[in-house]
């Protein structure tokens, strides 16, 4: 078995599996207990007053 078969084989299953997963993670991460609060606190980050002098 080449080099390409085996990293596709890994792609095929392995991988995607692990993309899906994280890609669920990141859906769900605003929702987590606390999410609103930080959520908003970056939404109004740009809004606060910066005092360069």
């Amino acid at each position: 078995m080449s080099t390409y078969d085996t990293l596709r084989h890994f792609a095929d299953s392995w991988a995607i599996a692990v993309m899906t997963a994280v890609f669920l993670a990141l859906c769900i991460w605003p929702f987590r207990r606390g999410g609103k609060a930080s959520g908003r606190d970056a939404a109004n980050s740009i809004f606060t007053e910066d005092h360069d002098g």
